[in-house]
């Protein structure tokens, strides 16, 4: 199974660098022409299934990018982006050390009271994925968010934390994986 894991196109709330998590708003014009230029990338490429995040700006990518109906894309709840807590809507460089720090480093710091910790969404996102590896499935896209798509590579590439925290990703980058047979390995980077 080859699995095509993107983050959503760009919001308002991604340009004015907030703290974005579970609010649910659309993309904005630049990231409606985010997924349309990954879809050119991708070509006449047809996905066996296509799940999403619930959130809008996720549904939106997913349906853009893998050229489907919003009735044709299932939504799941695990790779809903990060619960930030009280620091949904903040901007990122006025959260305070403690979320600061833990958004930086979460292999080093703990997550803020309320703020969703690293265990929890790589528990979701396992349970995401290891259920999605059963399936019979030659190319499924997955679309999510920035935060979330962290614990999602950390299963995807083997990671003994779970994670891989560093670099960020990008709007509508998608990162192509083979899974076969319980192993995985990264195929491309489409940036």
């Amino acid at each position: 199974m080859k699995i095509y894991v993107t983050r959503h196109g760009q919001t308002d709330y991604n340009k004015q660098k907030l703290m974005q998590g579970r609010s649910d708003i659309p993309l904005n014009d630049v990231g409606l022409s985010q997924a349309k230029e990954r879809r050119k990338t991708l070509g006449d490429i047809k996905f066996d299934a296509v799940y999403s995040s619930p959130l809008i700006r996720a549904v939106q990518t997913a349906e853009i990018i893998a050229g489907v109906s919003r009735d044709e894309i299932i939504t799941d709840e695990r790779i809903i982006e990060a619960d930030f807590g009280r620091f949904e809507k903040v901007g990122y460089y006025s959260t305070g050390p403690l979320m600061t720090a833990y958004w930086a480093f979460p292999e080093i710091f703990p997550a803020p009271e309320g703020v969703e910790t690293i265990r929890q969404m790589r528990e979701r996102t396992s349970s995401f994925l290891s259920e999605l590896e059963k399936k019979d499935y030659d190319k499924v896209l997955v679309a999510c968010h920035g935060g979330i798509i962290r614990a999602i590579r950390g299963y995807l590439e083997d990671r003994k934390n779970g994670i891989v925290w560093r670099p960020r990703p990008q709007n509508c980058e998608i990162f192509i994986y083979e899974s076969t047979d319980g192993r995985h390995r990264l195929i491309e980077d489409i940036k």
